[in-house]
């Protein structure tokens, strides 16, 4: 007889069915091994709380199907971490060989960093080696918190010389700069250094005090340039104008400087 619902017979049918049954059967008479928490739930281990499958307990681990519970040494926490050893040791232990948890050691006048890992020397002490060995502070000193250098910095009006502080000369119409690096002290407005000293700076007729490094410490006022030691009227010519820093004058759109004039492009 032939089903109208599908072009295989009745006798193929059931024989699929039947091979299928058969599979089945089978399966369930293999041993289960499970692989990435599926197979039958071993003891010490609870379902996943979505989905279908299993995970190990906190403190074991999965081996082989089956949970193993993880060795934690004395002074250390269970982590819960699928990767590692499992377990971590506690503020103030370090690990050991994977194994263990040692004691850090902390020397005199020292104390064990908020990470729980390693120490730090107290205020006043430079780490030497395994030891805190205490800084010899020198007369107007005073102690930093920058443990990479000396630990220490002179006070304001002196200079740090081999392992002293000396005092700054500063030169009549100067002043501190309180620079860490580079010139202790800097000349007063309308002053120049000369020679390490601060000379008056000599302000021409036409012009204005513009201290830079690059400069006499004056600049010619708009409408003049410089001369020598005196600022000198500039003598525009037609068409030309003065340029953004009113020092120095540009030909007009349309023309070109020849000889000291604007003519007409051509």
């Amino acid at each position: 007889m032939i089903d109208k619902t599908s072009n295989r017979t009745l006798p193929g049918r059931l024989a699929i069915g039947m091979s299928v049954f058969i599979g089945v059967q089978v399966s369930f008479a293999l041993p289960v091994v499970a692989q990435d928490g599926t197979g039958s739930m071993p003891e010490n281990a609870h379902a996943w709380r979505y989905g279908e499958g299993w995970e190990c307990d906190l403190g074991y681990r999965e081996n082989d199907g089956l949970c193993d519970e993880i060795a934690v040494p004395e002074n250390a926490y269970l982590t819960g971490r699928s990767y590692g050893v499992g377990w971590a040791c506690n503020r103030g232990f370090e690990e050991v060989d994977a194994s263990h948890c040692a004691a850090i050691f902390v020397p005199e006048n020292a104390f064990l960093r908020a990470s729980g890992y390693g120490w730090q020397c107290a205020r006043g002490y430079l780490q030497d080696g395994n030891a805190c060995a205490a800084i010899d502070l020198p007369a107007h000193a005073y102690l930093t918190d920058d443990y990479s250098d000396s630990g220490w910095t002179c006070e304001r009006g002196f200079v740090a010389d081999r392992n002293g502080c000396v005092a700054i000369v500063v030169p009549e119409n100067a002043y501190l700069t309180n620079a860490r690096y580079g010139a202790a002290w800097a000349c007063e407005r309308g002053f120049i250094e000369v020679e390490g000293r601060c000379d008056a700076i000599a302000v021409p007729e036409n012009a204005f005090l513009d201290v830079n490094s690059y400069g006499p410490g004056w600049r010619c006022e708009r409408g003049y340039e410089p001369e020598g030691s005196s600022c000198a009227k500039i003598d525009l010519p037609t068409h030309a104008y003065l340029d953004l820093s009113g020092n120095s004058w540009r030909c007009d759109m349309g023309f070109r400087l020849k000889d000291g004039r604007c003519i007409v492009e051509q």
